[in-house]
């Protein structure tokens, strides 16, 4: 049963670009109503993810990372620093009568590391350490940076109520995180067994349900026109940025491996979208949470597909290398 379980997460693995859009056509077709119910639920299937992602590596990795964070220090310069300018820029470019749309680009590039970054990063064998690392760091520095931010771009003084916020990323993503590692610490490693088979399954299953249940909530505040269209083009180029910009950070580096690579697109790449729709509602016009709600409809499906693009390229590199080693070895033999 438990290799079955293995196998069948093993599987999901592989088809997860598959997961993720059928997730969201069935949240945009379902159309779930919100409710405190939805919020809570939400909230225990992140906490449930990650600490089933958790389970893979020890506190002992989390502590060694916390004490020389400058990999993760790194992402938030990217995060809170480049993103924003790119906003900047597209807003500017495409969309400068419109002050409104080009704000909700700016506020969907400031707002703080996406929790599903964790769960992609694991999903992907990245190293879990650094991103619960980069999470926690940017938990800490957004109630003072977003503040000064808005003042400074947008000229407009907001104070923004954290405590809600600050509780929902301790339920969804510390007390988790640190019950997983230290499990796996307890279990001297074994625990890591039961990610890769039924919490594996279990977990994915999760995410699925996540991305339905958003997608649903999102869908009702898009109405179809060029307009929109247009938008849904900009935000597509904005999301990739964000990846990209992670990944060229990656190179930036010094010895970075593949795991550091996959926890720097995916820590720089998403967004916490949720913290960004409640920002936008509470304290914009309307028309500002736009092009955040579009942001969630790319930022998954993105993520699904990196892991395909590191494959495709790993296996032309390797087709590469056997031509080769055949001309070489034609070469010798004439």
């Amino acid at each position: 049963m438990k290799l079955e379980f293995a196998a069948v997460n093993e599987w999901l693995g592989k088809k997860m670009f598959l997961l993720v859009l059928v997730a969201l056509v069935m949240g945009c077709l379902l159309r779930v109503p919100d409710s405190p119910l939805v919020r809570v639920l939400l909230v225990a299937l992140f906490a449930y993810m990650t600490f089933v992602t958790s389970l893979g590596t020890g506190f002992k990795s989390f502590i060694q990372v916390l004490g020389r964070p400058w990999v993760p220090l790194w992402a938030l310069i990217l995060i809170h620093l480049v993103t924003p300018l790119i906003a900047y820029s597209l807003g500017n470019l495409f969309f400068a009568n419109m002050p409104e749309t080009k704000l909700g680009l700016l506020i969907g590039a400031a707002i703080p590391v996406g929790v599903t970054s964790v769960i992609w990063t694991a999903l992907t064998q990245g190293n879990i350490p650094i991103c619960l690392v980069a999470v926690t760091l940017d938990t800490l520095i957004v109630p003072v940076l977003l503040p000064l931010y808005y003042k400074l771009i947008v000229d407009q003084s907001i104070i923004i109520n954290y405590a809600s916020l600050l509780i929902q990323l301790i339920l969804m993503v510390t007390i988790p995180s640190i019950a997983g590692m230290l499990f796996y610490d307890w279990t001297g490693g074994k625990a890591a067994g039961f990610s890769r088979g039924i919490g594996g399954v279990s977990s994915k299953v999760a995410l699925f349900i996540v991305i339905l249940l958003n997608a649903s909530l999102v869908a009702p505040n898009v109405s179809w026109s060029v307009e929109i269209v247009q938008m849904m083009a900009v935000v597509l180029l904005m999301v990739a940025a964000g990846y990209v910009l992670g990944y060229v950070g990656s190179l930036c580096i010094p010895n970075s491996s593949r795991d550091i690579m996959l926890a720097m697109i995916y820590s720089v790449g998403m967004r916490n979208i949720s913290c960004g729709l409640v920002i936008a509602i509470t304290y914009f016009p309307p028309a500002v949470a736009i092009p955040i709600t579009l942001c969630m409809l790319f930022q998954q499906p993105i993520a699904a597909v990196i892991p395909n693009l590191f494959k495709y390229f790993d296996e032309r590199k390797l087709r590469f290398e056997e031509r080769r080693q055949r001309h070489q070895r034609t070469i010798y033999n004439s």
